[in-house]
């Protein structure tokens, strides 16, 4: 018996040279098999609805651009686009406005502030969306606990179910915790002595606070942004119960084609429209967040 016999991973002891090489090819292609029941999920429950959608826009009831046509040479349908991006757009604004701040304070918050800060973040976004809804239909009625409230301050009443003002300041709430997480997220990791830094150069407090610590919480005010507009395009039973049938939005809009006027070829047709807009957006706000990032790399 030979030295060569006698070494691990020869001959001798049962192994081949190429085994181990084997064996690592093997271990990493067993997370893309690990992967592989979740992609089955999704290309069954997305993939082919999203298939039948598509397909239906360009085929039903005959195939060709007659649906799309129809979409943008009808006005009601732009009115209703246009509504339902200012809508996410209202709503993204308020929710940066709302939860910069909070996200800022739970940087600040010790442990058991951090904990109660989001506790009250999280409970209501684990809450049903239909239960938080109804709940602000029973707030905003017009002799509800919010006009009420107003009303003892004088300052109402106003009205507040059926309009886009109350649709936007549901939105707002069900919404805010895909703002203040990626806030946070981002805020967190932000080293403060860049603002102690700041202030021991000269800088007014406001001022440290604007020029350096708002610029580099900037990812987490793309991230929640993005994904708060993209959300808030998407919104039906919110709108649908607290708004207006004249102030629909484009959700409300694919509905009433596919379940009141059995149009599934104009529905596809608006739901292929609205897609398409949000993976623009997607896109716009991948290359705008990889730029600023090659800038503050620099």
């Amino acid at each position: 018996m030979t030295l060569l016999d006698s070494a691990p991973g020869t001959a001798g002891s049962g192994r081949t040279p190429d085994t181990a090489p084997a064996r690592a090819g093997a271990g990493e292609r067993r997370p893309a098999l690990l992967l592989l029941p979740a992609l089955l999920l999704l290309l069954v429950f997305f993939g082919v609805p999203l298939f039948g959608t598509v397909w239906r826009a360009f085929t039903d009831p005959q195939p060709g651009l007659a649906n799309f046509a129809w979409f943008f040479e009808t006005p009601a349908n732009l009115d209703a686009l246009g509504r339902t991006f200012s809508t996410a757009a209202w709503v993204t604004l308020f929710a940066l406005l709302l939860g910069y701040p909070y996200a800022y304070a739970m940087t600040l918050a010790g442990r058991r502030g951090l904990t109660v800060l989001t506790l009250l973040v999280l409970v209501p976004f684990w809450t049903s969306l239909m239960v938080r809804t109804f709940a602000w239909v029973i707030l905003m009625q017009d002799t509800g606990l919010i006009n009420q409230a107003l009303g003892a301050m004088g300052l109402g009443p106003l009205h507040l179910i059926r309009t886009q003002s109350g649709v936007v300041v549901a939105m707002v709430q069900m919404l805010m915790p895909f703002m203040v997480l990626p806030l946070y997220a981002v805020m967190s990791g932000i080293d403060r002595r860049h603002l102690l830094a700041a202030r021991s150069l000269g800088a007014r407090p406001i001022t440290a606070f604007w020029q350096v610590y708002v610029p580099l919480s900037l990812p987490g005010v793309a991230a929640g942004a993005l994904t708060v507009f993209i959300n808030a395009l998407g919104f039906y039973v919110t709108p649908a119960l607290l708004g207006s049938p004249q102030d629909s939005l484009l959700s409300q809009e694919i509905f009433t084609q596919v379940n009141g006027l059995l149009e599934w070829g104009r529905g596809g047709a608006m739901g292929v429209v609205l897609l398409g807009m949000t993976l623009a957006l997607l896109a716009m706000g991948a290359l705008t967040l990889r730029f600023g990032g090659r800038r503050r790399g620099r």
